[in-house]
Parts: structure tokens; C-alpha cells; sequence
């Protein structure tokens, strides 16, 4: 009988746990703000893991916010305070890339921000308009959170 209660109550756990679909938009200019964002991002991941439930999370990054996918930001960026905080953003992209967040930057921001596409950290995914993953996520029940 204790058997079946226990296999009830994890059967019931699992019908009850929950998936939080997001996409996060990044386009802000203000590097600390956004490597506080990333932080936050992993953060949330690890508040509804602990409750038993799943995230499903991806980032955009396009306009001001993509110079955290080069290998070499400190070489765009004019302003060296913002190098700690790029530095802090991509290592945490590349956590939340590990833990299965999809991440995808816009390759006309990459343009406008004179990265080159072989200067993509690898585990950013390009797309030629990241408005439209942005707007596929939303389509698909993801969201939208906003960084500007």
C-alpha cells in the first residue's frame, strides 16, 4: 500500500509539473544592464527547475546587444567599461547554450556592428532577420521578455 501511494504521488507530480516557454529579446546598448539580464535568465531557469519544472528558453540578440556573441568584442567595443560586462554576457551565453537555451543573433545586426559571421562564438545560431525567430517563438507559445 505505501508503494502505491508513493507512485501515485510521483505520477501526480509529474502530470502537475509545468513548461515556461520564453524568448528573450536582447537589443539594449547598456552592456551591465544586459550581462545583469543573463544572470537573471539563468537564475529563472533555476527557480522553476527547483520547483520541478521545465524552462524552455531561447535569446535574440540583435541591434546594440550583439557584440556578446563575437570572440573578439574587445576589439568592436569603444568603451572598455563595457568589456567586464560583454565578457560576464558571453559566458553566460555560453552556460545557458549548455543548458539548452537556443540562442540566435541577427545577421544584419552582425553587419551593422562589423562582426564577422566566423566571429560567432559557436554556440550561436545566425538567422538572416531575428525578428522573424522572434516572432516564430511568440507563434509557438513562447514569452516574450524584453531587454532594452
Amino acid at each position: 500500500m505505501k508503494y502505491i501511494i508513493l507512485l501515485f504521488l510521483a505520477l501526480s507530480s509529474a502530470v502537475s509539473a509545468q513548461e515556461y516557454k520564453a524568448v528573450f529579446n536582447c537589443n539594449a546598448n547598456d552592456m551591465q544592464y544586459v550581462a545583469s539580464r543573463m544572470v537573471l535568465v539563468e537564475r529563472t531557469m533555476d527557480m522553476i527547475e527547483k520547483n520541478g519544472d521545465t524552462p524552455k528558453f531561447a535569446i535574440t540578440i540583435h541591434g546594440g546587444c550583439a557584440p556578446i556573441v563575437s570572440k573578439n568584442y574587445d576589439e568592436i567595443v569603444l568603451d572598455e567599461k563595457d568589456l567586464g560586462s560583454i565578457e560576464l554576457s558571453q559566458k553566460q551565453l555560453i552556460r545557458l547554450a549548455e543548458r539548452g537555451v537556443e540562442i540566435v543573433v541577427c545577421a544584419m545586426s552582425l553587419n551593422a556592428n562589423t562582426i564577422p559571421k566566423e566571429d560567432v562564438i559557436p554556440s550561436v545560431k545566425i538567422s538572416p532577420n531575428s525578428f522573424l525567430e522572434t516572432i516564430s517563438y511568440q507563434n509557438n507559445g513562447y514569452a516574450l521578455m524584453v531587454f532594452e
